[in-house]
């Protein structure tokens, strides 16, 4: 291709280019633009690997992948594809989870690049710690609708991807979502949950509880349950009983479900227009919740009373999701939605739009070839913005900005500082919302620094699983001890400091802030992670819901220290560079990189 093309490359670009070894992480939307232009481009040697299958949803921008493919591995068949480019070329695939333990150090160290095209920032932490533990230059970048951006990660020269705070996304309160709904997405959620509690894995935080066993609840709606006598093995002394329990004692009964089920209008007339489009009438989401409950019910059935899984794509489940939230909503007095707009929320869905897709992939390999250069000085973190600037240009270069010395990644001695109540918290809260969520390892060990060598967790099945169920403050833990955490897999070291504090704000369970210092500022304006929120599982999973804004009005979902922002960019002199050199009245759209 253009590597083998005299004229097109420089020689010592074509060398660099034709020798270099390549891994694509992810074989989505900016995978398939990336794979095709790493091959035009002329590399050799690609490996990608993504976990993931292909979806119908998937064809109208991975141009990598057709019908017939539907169903079948991402990885694999974007490789097929992609040799039809250049048969020549060798590229490896892998149809799996780059958090597996078969993809270690020395995995990550045999590739000259490793480039990102992921969608999930669990995956995207792994993949940064990787490389910063392999010490092999990292391409990040992310795209939201029309809004993207890229950025060269090299250890010890710039900021990795965890230098800096993410946003925080918009959350609700549990008991919002059970008790007192007062927008359409608390329905929707709400909605979500009562399909997991009916159909699928059961999960004691996501329980919408049936009115009459829910004292949470204001008026006659929990009074039996207060009248119950206490009993002394339940938590609070209240014996609550499962959503799908109940359910099943009820045989799925629709009047059951909904205790003004029978009152919903039944006259009512749906508006004109495209199933998916239009606002469906009471009668019609009545119709609907019916029938899906019963073929969603005989679907578990068949399994065996086994689970489901639900998915935005499934047809049976969407339309059990919008019918129930609907009804929901119009019980409370909520203005209902579309389909449509409730698939969007349900399934946290940014438009994805292949023309931006297509952009970041170029950018990706312009900076790939800088960095097998070793031109890191010329590296940029590059913003594709949804309009153009006062210069206008869509494409912002910036300089790449210095490591984070506070870093709890990529400083030269990690650590951070965790806020809760010991004596509340136990090691496997510690193990799976702190550590693994909050903290993105995947195989912790923590010792206790108390001269001792206690160990608190092993990633060794079974070794401290009787510690599982205890309190922190029964091993001594309270503000100031050191856990010593270590990850195995990501070559990963972490002292983490325990801040004991009785009650958190905004019901969270924990904190994760960078160091002591910042504890009050944390008070007013939270820096750390949302205790609770459980960020690599379905993003509404947990007690409290997490919501992606409308695209429209956000920058770009990994952009971490700017919005892609006109005022910003003329403002902020240190991050213009290259800019200042192109004249003011110029009308060309090309942007120096």
């Amino acid at each position: 291709m253009a590597a083998n093309l005299s004229g097109v490359l420089i020689e010592n670009t074509r060398e660099c280019v034709k020798q270099s070894k390549i891994l694509v992480v992810g074989a989505g939307g900016i995978g398939c633009e990336l794979l095709k232009n790493l091959v035009l481009t002329g590399f050799n040697d690609i490996t990608v690997i993504d976990l993931d299958t292909i979806d119908v949803s998937n064809l109208n921008r991975q141009f990598l992948f057709r019908k017939e493919h539907v169903g079948k591995s991402k990885a694999k068949v974007a490789m097929e594809s992609t040799l039809k480019f250049n048969p020549n070329v060798k590229i490896q695939a892998f149809h799996d989870s780059i958090m597996s333990t078969e993809y270690g150090l020395n995995f990550f160290k045999q590739f000259s690049a490793v480039m990102n095209a992921l969608d999930n920032r669990a995956a995207r932490n792994h993949v940064n710690r990787m490389c910063l533990s392999a010490d092999v230059p990292l391409i990040e970048s992310g795209t939201a609708g029309y809004l993207g951006q890229v950025q060269v990660i090299k250890k010890g020269l710039t900021e990795c991807y965890e230098c800096q705070p993410k946003p925080t996304q918009k959350t609700f309160p549990g008991c919002t979502i059970r008790n007192t709904p007062s927008e359409p997405v608390h329905c929707v959620v709400w909605a979500k949950h009562l399909f997991n509690q009916l159909f699928g894995e059961d999960d004691p935080d996501q329980d919408v509880s049936p009115d009459t066993e829910d004292p949470e609840l204001a008026g006659d709606a929990g009074k039996s349950a207060m009248e119950k006598e206490a009993s002394e093995t339940a938590v609070g002394g209240i014996e609550r009983k499962s959503t799908r329990t109940w359910a099943t004692g009820t045989a799925y009964n629709p009047h059951k479900l909904f205790n003004k089920y029978s009152d919903l209008p039944k006259d009512t007339k749906s508006e004109t227009g495209m199933r998916d489009q239009r606002v469906w009438s009471i009668q019609e989401c009545s119709d609907v919740f019916s029938t899906c409950l019963s073929k969603l019910r005989d679907q578990v059935h068949q399994q065996g009373d086994g689970v489901l899984v639900w998915d935005k794509d499934d047809e049976i489940a969407m339309d059990f999701v919008t019918s129930t939230a609907n009804i929901r909503a119009y019980i409370f007095g909520i203005a209902l939605k579309s389909r449509f707009d409730i698939k969007s929320t349900a399934g946290n869905i940014i438009p994805a739009i292949a023309t931006t897709n297509a952009i970041i992939a170029a950018l990706i390999v312009m900076e790939g070839i800088k960095v097998l250069h070793g031109d890191f000085d010329k590296c940029k973190q590059i913003y594709l913005n949804r309009q153009a600037n006062p210069r206008k240009k869509l494409l912002v270069p910036c300089a790449l900005d210095k490591p984070n010395p506070k870093c709890y990644v990529c400083s030269s001695k990690p650590e951070v500082t965790v806020v809760l109540n010991t004596e509340k918290f136990t090691v496997k809260q510690l193990e799976d919302k702190v550590l693994k969520v909050g903290l993105g390892m995947v195989a912790p060990d923590v010792e206790i620094d108390d001269g001792k060598g206690t160990i608190l967790i092993s990633s060794e099945e079974g070794e401290t699983e009787e510690n599982a169920e205890k309190h922190l403050s029964n091993f001594k833990i309270t503000s100031g001890t050191i856990l010593k955490c270590d990850d195995f897999l990501q070559n990963y070291n972490l002292n983490v400091i325990i801040a004991h504090k009785d009650k958190l704000e905004e019901e969270k369970e924990f904190v994760i802030v960078g160091d002591l210092s910042e504890l009050k500022a944390t008070a007013e304006t939270p820096n750390g992670v949302n205790g609770g929120q459980e960020e690599n599982k379905q993003e509404d999973e947990d007690d409290d819901l997490m919501v992606v804004e409308d695209p429209v009005e956000e920058p770009v979902v990994e952009q971490r220290k700017r919005k892609a922002d006109d005022t910003d960019i003329e403002e902020n002199k240190a991050k213009r560079m290259k800019l200042t050199s192109i004249p003011e009245e110029s009308e060309d759209d090309v942007v120096i990189l």
